[in-house]
């Protein structure tokens, strides 16, 4: 992808047949620093660029931007009880963007990161009912390799289309999108209906001891539920999967250069693959956590956007998992502030997603300045 740098590692990982072709070149030490600091630069003065656009929208709807701004500064990190809301909004954030990220190192633009979620909620409700009486652990267990299952095969549909098919993967997971959405409506109408769930749909609960509990040190229990740990172990064990394994680099070198990765002998079809099911794991391991941690149970609470959002989580962080972190932390703090911006400023509801769209739009443009100057990349 544009911004990526080519693949580098030791060339023992390197199939022969690329290094005797002179396909190979290693990259010079004392260049490694440029493209590093180019990955920060850029996406910084996106955001900043975002910010100042995003101000003017405010001033436009008659509220002082420095105030507005302020509010958002309260609710996301003003105190605990925001910092707790914010984290609890991380969780997923980080599961979902780690659904785009990891394919986008093939060179693949992946963004069912929704449907996957909502398929993982499902895979972790039907887990949780089936083995209901079993010990919480041995459940949570089940729950989470479901959901990871169902999310994992999910993204994997797109995977299969786009190798052996030739079906453009952004368009195929983008439709797939709405069919889990459209067979979660489906089962919680039907199969799936609680008969108490009036008003709102709904599967059967799960018990309440099979739940994923708060985060908890001796006598102090935080608002936060385990989902943020398993963001946080996912975006580490990926980076440490994508940045310092040999698969991790034979990925990159097909997302550098997919025919000259078939020339050297690499399995791109089945490495493609692996990427796309993990990717979708991590998505449906997002909606085992808003099912076993938040909801309790399915129903259309699960299509909350989370899975939107991870996509812009993942294109700010350059599809670097261990970046994904800190920018999914912004994200949450933004999305936790909505509710403020609409009682103090009396802006819309919808507010945050116009400051979600402005980040997205400019990102998508600062992708056309990597390489242009010379300061990062000297000849």
């Amino acid at each position: 992808m544009k911004g990526e740098s080519g693949p580098t590692g030791p060339p023992s990982a390197v199939p022969a047949a690329l290094v005797a072709a002179g396909t190979f070149v290693p990259v010079k030490p004392g260049r490694a620093w440029g493209p590093v600091i180019e990955s920060l630069v850029i996406p910084i003065g996106a955001i900043l660029v975002a910010l100042v656009l995003f101000g003017l929208f405010c001033a436009a709807q008659g509220q002082d931007p420095f105030k507005v701004y302020a509010s958002i500064d309260r609710a996301s990190f003003g105190s605990w009880f925001a910092f707790q809301n914010t984290l609890m909004r991380t969780a997923p954030l980080m599961l979902t963007a780690l659904c785009t990220a990891i394919p986008a190192r093939l060179g693949m633009v992946i963004i069912g990161n929704e449907g996957a979620l909502v398929m993982g909620g499902i895979g972790a409700v039907l887990a949780g009912l089936a083995a209901a009486s079993a010990p919480p652990l041995v459940v949570l267990v089940l729950m989470a390799g479901s959901g990871m299952l169902f999310g994992g095969l999910w993204i994997t549909l797109c995977g299969v289309m786009r190798q052996y098919r030739g079906v453009n993967e952004t368009i195929s997971s983008l439709l797939l999108n709405y069919i889990a959405i459209a067979i979660l409506n489906q089962l919680v109408n039907g199969l799936m209906k609680d008969p108490s769930s009036l008003n709102k749909p709904s599967s059967y609960p799960i018990l309440e001891a099979n739940m994923l509990g708060r985060i908890t040190f001796g006598d102090f229990t935080m608002r936060v539920h385990w989902g943020l740990a398993y963001g946080l172990v996912a975006c580490v064990v990926l980076w440490f999967l994508m940045q310092r394994t040999t698969f991790g680099f034979q990925a990159r070198f097909i997302g550098g250069n997919p025919k000259a990765a078939r020339l050297g002998g690499l399995p791109v079809n089945r490495i493609s693959l692996i990427a796309c099911f993990i990717a979708g794991g991590c998505a449906g391991l997002a909606g085992m956590v808003e099912v076993a941690a938040v909801h309790g149970r399915a129903n259309d609470s699960l299509a909350s956007g989370f899975g939107y959002a991870g996509i812009l989580v993942a294109f700010v962080a350059r599809f670097h998992a261990l970046a994904v972190i800190p920018v999914a932390l912004l994200l949450g703090g933004i999305l936790a502030s909505s509710g403020i911006l609409q009682r103090t400023h009396h802006l819309p509801d919808s507010t945050s997603l116009v400051f979600q769209g402005l980040v997205f739009l400019v990102i998508l443009f600062s992708d056309t300045l990597y390489g242009r100057f010379k300061l990062f990349n000297p000849s």
